[in-house]
C-alpha cells in the first residue's frame, strides 16, 4: 500500500513538473515570437527613419552647395556606369580570337583572318584588322599601323574618364567650402549679438560639418567606380599589347 502511495506521488509529481514545464515553454516561446516582431518592427521604422534622417539632414546642409555636391555624384555615376558598360563590352578572349585568326590566316589567307576579325568586337579585333590589312607590303608597316592604331582604341577606352576624377576632388572642395562658409555664418551671428552664445554658432557649425561628410562620401563613392574603371583599362591594354606581339608573330610565320 505504502509501494502505491509512493508511485501515485511520483506520477503526480512528474506529471505536475511536465505541465509546469509545458507552460513554461509557451510562455518562453511567446515571448520569443513577441520579441522577434518587436525587432522586426523597430527595424522597419529604423529603415524609414535613416531615410527621412538623410532627407533632413541633407536639407539641413542648405539647397546651394549640398545640391552640386548631388549633381557630382549624379555625373560621376553616369559617367562611370558608362565606362563600365564600355569596358565590358570590349573585353574578348584574347586566346581565342588570336587562335582563330591564325587558323584562318593558314587556311584561307588575309582575306579569311580579316573576315574572323570583322566578326568579333573589341579593340583587339580592331587592332588585328588594321594590322592584318597592311599585311601585303612589308612587317615594318603593319606594325606601325598596329602601334597606332592601338594609341587610338587606348583614347577610346579612357574617353572621359578624366571627369570622375574631377568630381572626385570637387566634391570634397565643395564641401570644404561649405565648411568655411559655415564657420563664417556662425562668426557673424557672434559678432551681431555681441556675446558667445552655443545656440548662434551650432547652425553654421552644423551645415559646416553637414557639407563636408556629404562632400567625402561622394569622393568615396566615386573613387571606388575609378579605381575599378583604371584596373580594367589596365587589363585591356595588357591584352592588345600582348595581342599585338601574337599577331606580327604570325605574320612573320605567314611571310615565310
Amino acid at each position: 500500500m505504502k509501494r502505491l502511495f509512493s508511485i501515485l506521488a511520483i506520477v503526480c509529481f512528474m506529471a505536475f513538473g511536465t505541465a509546469n514545464a509545458t507552460t513554461n515553454a509557451s510562455a518562453i516561446a511567446t515571448t520569443v515570437v513577441t520579441t522577434q516582431d518587436d525587432a522586426a518592427d523597430a527595424a522597419t521604422v529604423e529603415s524609414e527613419g535613416f531615410h527621412q534622417e538623410l532627407k533632413r539632414r541633407f536639407i539641413e546642409g542648405g539647397p546651394g552647395f549640398m545640391g552640386i555636391v548631388l549633381l557630382c555624384l549624379i555625373l560621376g555615376l553616369a559617367i562611370a556606369i558608362e565606362r563600365i558598360i564600355f569596358l565590358n563590352l570590349s573585353t574578348t578572349n584574347t586566346k581565342k580570337l588570336t587562335q582563330n585568326v591564325e587558323d584562318a590566316l593558314q587556311s584561307g589567307g588575309l582575306e579569311a583572318a580579316k573576315e574572323v576579325c570583322r566578326n568579333t568586337k573589341g579593340p583587339v579585333a580592331s587592332i588585328f584588322y588594321q594590322g592584318l590589312d597592311r599585311a601585303d607590303g612589308d612587317l615594318e608597316s603593319a606594325e606601325k599601323a598596329v602601334v597606332a592604331y592601338g594609341g587610338v582604341q587606348m583614347g577610346q577606352l579612357e574617353k572621359n574618364v578624366s571627369w570622375i576624377s574631377l568630381f572626385i576632388a570637387l566634391a570634397p572642395m565643395l564641401g570644404f567650402m561649405g565648411t568655411v562658409i559655415g564657420m563664417i555664418q556662425a562668426f557673424d551671428r557672434i559678432e551681431a549679438a555681441g556675446d558667445m552664445q552655443p545656440s548662434l554658432v551650432a547652425g553654421g557649425i552644423k551645415v559646416a560639418l553637414l557639407t563636408t561628410v556629404f562632400g567625402l562620401v561622394v569622393a568615396i563613392i566615386l573613387q571606388i567606380f575609378y579605381n575599378y574603371i583604371i584596373s580594367k583599362i589596365d587589363s585591356i591594354v595588357n591584352d592588345m599589347e600582348d595581342s599585338s606581339i601574337n599577331l606580327m608573330d604570325m605574320l612573320s610565320r605567314y611571310k615565310k
